[in-house]
């Protein structure tokens, strides 16, 4: 009987200490399960609200690029613009820059001329004189003008 009691004794030991640990385990496996539904819902919240912000900031790079489109507009118009100025001022500048040079011309080759005349009484080397001066003095201004 001492034999068979020590033996029940043990059983009895071994019952309640698996008893014991699926209690333990039941327990560790409801607290796993309360932080895995606690993580489950973190996650879910996280997910809603990073869609919420991707989806603004996708808004936000449509409406981005609607004004980088209007300020392309503005530039292209800016340009179309300067470039009819420049094309006024270039046509307004080829207007006034022949008859400039031909005054200029004619002026000195009036002043040599009459300088010629007075010097040598020749009339014609006088001419040839006006002409040659007047000639190189329209050369001088064109290229003046054109390096301005």
């Amino acid at each position: 009987m001492i034999g068979s009691f020590g033996s029940d004794l043990a059983y009895l030991a071994l019952a309640i200490f698996l008893l014991l640990t699926g209690v333990a385990v039941a327990y560790f496996a409801l607290r796993v399960g309360g932080t895995m539904r606690r993580a489950s819902s973190l996650l879910q919240g996280t997910e809603k609200e990073l869609l919420a912000v991707i989806s603004k900031a996708g808004g936000t790079v449509d409406r981005v690029n609607q004004q980088l489109d209007k300020v392309d507009q503005i530039t292209d118009s800016a340009v179309d613009a300067v470039a009819s100025v420049d094309s006024a001022v270039r046509t307004v500048t080829g207007i006034v820059t022949r008859p400039v040079e031909r005054l200029g011309g004619l002026a000195a080759g009036l002043r040599h001329g009459a300088s010629s005349l007075r010097a040598r009484r020749d009339v014609r080397g006088a001419v040839r004189t006006g002409k040659e001066e007047a000639a190189h003095r329209e050369r001088d201004l064109a290229d003046k003008l054109r390096a301005e």
